[in-house]
């Protein structure tokens, strides 16, 4: 990242030389930089580092109105500028004791993507088809930010990372599920966009949320403190939130992806909690309610029974969080590879939820079908769904991987068929049923979709306990 200081005349020079220290010029952090995409039509907040009781201009070549703010007795300073449309190149100036001019900035769309391995697999990992997608990643208007992985015990001040343009060089060790995800968008939507990829690898959702919220709850602590030390990742609550995170704040964004699950498989039921407050603890910290849209960790067989199934089923059940979308992957996963190839249609799930519901493109269909409600009907339950309208379809002879149970809580292998946009679900040993549950396995690959060929979710009807070993 290039940061361009000019001084005007040489006797300001020395000025300056003799009266500041290194450390007292005006400094950014790494987000703001050159090639960087700002969120269009926002109020940018502009912040750094001064000399105390340093007054410091900055400008937006978009407009030209220049906002002044002097640094406080910690070295600090703040702006708030307001965004244009999408657009550029523009150019951002920051004037103190010396001036940093930004340049090639743009104004579009700006996403954070963040989670574990499935979302920080690149190209250079292996995707299907990366050698041509790699030779094809050349978009001057999408712009890669890369935070790198670092992991702390308090909040920290700034990142490491630059802003590059997309290409082949760059696009082959950035995520490649975010990578697909704004193609798309840029596709669509004909404007700039940015990806801010801050993920690691095996991290569990307690590392990336604010710890105070993991002390104040005696559940969130007990799972936290059962999380099991790996030489790969951090474990500690907040960690990566603290180094990876917090030192964004208050970057305007428009808003999450999110790919992560695998690793609360250890100690699934709190994840029905943790990721909704996860949601809520980053909105809160940004100050706004922005889109935030995830997959559903994909089919993989763990070492204990139903724990993928049931951080599949909390996943869904996130979707009661307003302005939340979920992907459903378990026609694209691999039952034997926590890391399926097809990152492409992962991508372009997600960006489906983003150009319908964020960016109101109404044609595009987003979501497979989702439970809704179940009504008894003698001794068959009926099954109605969510993004169904139009019809529901099986891809094979018939429907797999429905269970149902009566009141002893005992769940049989059940018979499903589709009825319009509706599934009648029985079993002959089943006289009475009370209960349905379907894709309810960790490597479930079931074949139900709706007619815009999206996978159904799993899910259950009931609240019954469950032991897990």
């Amino acid at each position: 990242m290039r940061r361009h200081v000019h001084h005007s005349g040489l006797s300001f020079a020395l000025i300056v030389t003799i009266a500041l220290p290194t450390q007292a010029r005006v400094v950014l952090p790494s987000i703001f930089g050159d090639h960087m995409v700002l969120q269009q039509n926002s109020e940018l907040v502009v912040w750094g580092w001064a000399r105390p009781l340093e007054e410091v201009a900055v400008t937006g070549s978009w407009d030209r109105k220049t906002v002044r703010a002097k640094a406080d007795s910690h070295a600090n300073w703040r702006v708030t500028l307001n965004t244009p449309s999408a657009g550029g190149p523009h150019t951002l100036a920051v004037l103190g004791s010396n001036t940093v001019v930004l340049e090639d900035v743009l104004v579009g769309e700006v996403w954070l993507c963040s989670g574990q391995s499935n979302m920080e697999w690149s190209a250079r990992s292996g995707i299907d088809n990366g050698t041509a997608e790699i030779l094809q990643a050349n978009y001057s208007g999408i712009r890669l930010f890369q935070v790198a992985q670092r992991s702390a015990d308090a909040p920290q001040l700034d990142v490491e990372g630059r802003w590059t343009a997309c290409s082949p060089q760059t696009m082959i060790d950035f995520s490649a599920v975010a990578y697909f995800f704004g193609r798309e968008l840029y596709r669509h939507l004909d404007i700039p966009i940015g990806l801010i990829e801050s993920s690691w690898g095996g991290t569990s959702v307690q590392t990336w949320m604010n710890p105070g919220i993991i002390r104040e709850d005696e559940e969130f602590a007990r799972s936290a403190a059962r999380i099991h030390r790996v030489p790969w990742c951090p474990v500690t609550p907040g960690s990566a939130y603290h180094a990876m995170i917090a030192p964004l704040i208050p970057y305007p964004i428009a808003g999450v992806i999110w790919y992560q699950g695998e690793s609360n498989t250890y100690d699934p039921l709190p994840y029905q909690r943790l990721f909704p407050a996860l949601i809520e603890n980053w909105r809160d910290e940004w100050g706004a309610s922005f889109p935030f849209y995830y997959v559903q960790i994909g089919p993989f067989e763990y070492g204990k029974p139903q724990v993928a199934a049931l951080v599949r089923d909390a996943q869904r059940l996130c979707m009661s969080v307003p302005d939340t979308g979920m992907v459903v992957i378990s026609d694209i996963g691999h039952s034997t590879d926590n890391h399926p190839r097809n990152k492409q249609d992962v991508g372009k799930r997600l960006a489906s939820w983003a150009l319908a519901r964020t960016y109101k493109k109404d044609t595009i269909p987003f979501s497979g079908p989702l439970y809704r409600e179940m009504k008894v009907e003698g001794g068959t339950i009926r099954i109605f769904f969510d993004f169904a309208e139009n019809g529901l379809l099986c891809k094979g002879e018939k429907l797999t991987h429905f269970q149902i149970a009566g009141r002893d809580k005992v769940f049989v292998e059940a018979q499903a068929r589709i009825d319009g946009n509706t599934v009648v679900v029985s079993a002959p040993e089943v006289r009475d049923p009370v209960a349905v549950r379907f894709g309810w396995s960790n490597a479930a690959e079931p074949n139900l979709f709706n007619k815009e060929g999206r996978p159904a979710s799993c899910f259950r009807t009931d609240n019954w306990e469950i032991s897990l070993p």
